[in-house]
């Protein structure tokens, strides 16, 4: 089984997953037939020097055939299911409560995908600067990170269960 720590692995929900699916699926076949005829249309209105129609749509196209990269990316990564995890070390698929130096107040969060950004509570990638610098950290530890200001933080771990949904 990989480990839950591999890079290259995206862990999803099942619901997650067929998300994901049903949107490469539309935007590879019906999406592209669609954005192919706006451009054609667009193409009609004679001059494309000026036509903004056409260079809007081909805009269009250039964002969607980047999202459909993305989640061919995704899919072809993803392992549907649970992550292997071990309860108190914190991990993708994981409910992480922190402490913020100097802070009293405790954060939860689910440390996932952002593809799971469906879930009922604040999800952090692993592989943003928190989410890094916490993965494979244990109850008790401390970890310090670079904010994209420049400036470090450091949290202690005071939980990490995995995620249950709902």
């Amino acid at each position: 089984m990989a480990d839950s720590r591999n890079e290259s692995v995206t862990w999803l929900t099942q619901e997650a997953y067929d998300r994901l699916k049903a949107e490469f699926e539309y935007l590879s076949g019906p999406g592209r037939v669609d954005i192919a005829k706006k451009i054609e249309a667009a193409r009609e209105e004679g001059d494309l020097k000026e036509n903004g129609g056409y260079h809007a749509a081909k805009d269009e196209q250039g964002k969607m055939e980047a999202r459909i990269f993305h989640l061919r990316q995704i899919i072809d990564n993803a392992k549907v299911g649970e992550a292997p995890r071990a309860e108190g070390v914190v991990g993708p698929g994981m409910t992480v409560t922190v402490r913020f130096e100097g802070e009293d107040e405790e954060v939860a969060f689910l440390l996932a995908s952002r593809e799971e950004s469906g879930a009922p509570i604040d999800v952090y990638s692993p592989k943003s600067p928190l989410g890094a610098a916490i993965n494979g950290k244990k109850i008790g530890e401390k970890a310090t990170y670079t904010m994209p200001n420049g400036r470090s933080n450091t949290v202690e771990i005071i939980e990490a269960v995995p995620y249950i949904g709902n």
